[in-house]
């Protein structure tokens, strides 16, 4: 694979993930920045607005991994946060920063924050370093915050998240379930096309 193929696969994984914001062209990054921030005026266009500025809210949290899954709905001007957490505070700060978007009128937190448990901790990183580490999927690593997220709850490992292809998805189901002292693993990845 080429440098350039390389840098248009992360460039196309950065864009899916919701971490870059296009900018049209001429125009400098702050007048792009502020072109994103406006609110539209069309319903249509304003719900894929929000959805995009609470998508980038999200993904930008300081403290948000691959052991967190972050999701929402969206009903009107009303935002419902989903998902589970290791760290208490990552939920807190969702939702207040969820809540300083403009339109946004209320927010309902539905984050679980995951129970602490030194077990958990160890299946998390043992099913981290067997996906990670295969040559298939070596590629979502590199990212920030990589594609597939790994929820552990009292030995139970669910997958979120979504790969390129239904042999990523197979792949990453295969090593979570090889890794020691998993009772269950349930593989919610979706297949990009």
């Amino acid at each position: 694979m080429s440098s350039r193929s390389r840098i248009k696969t992360i460039l196309l994984l950065l864009t899916f993930a919701g971490v870059l914001v296009a900018m049209p062209a001429g125009t400098s990054g702050s007048a792009a920045a502020q072109q994103t921030r406006r609110r539209p005026r069309d319903p249509a266009r304003y719900r894929q607005w929000l959805e995009q500025q609470v998508r980038h809210e999200l993904v930008m949290l300081p403290y948000f991994s691959v052991f967190d899954n972050l999701a929402f709905r969206i009903d009107g001007a009303r935002v419902t946060l989903l998902g589970q957490v290791v760290r208490p505070t990552l939920k807190s700060d969702a939702e207040a920063r969820v809540k300083k978007i403009e339109g946004v009128e209320r927010v309902v937190n539905r984050i679980e924050v995951l129970p602490l448990s030194p077990n958990d901790d160890r299946i998390r990183q043992g099913v981290y370093r067997a996906i990670y580490s295969q040559a298939a999927l070596q590629r979502y690593a590199i990212q920030a915050v990589p594609p597939i997220h790994i929820i552990v709850k009292n030995g139970h490992v669910t997958l979120e998240g979504v790969v390129a292809t239904a042999m990523e998805r197979n792949i990453a189901n295969i090593q979570a379930n090889g890794v020691p002292g998993a009772f269950s693993v349930t593989n919610n990845l979706r297949v990009e096309r």
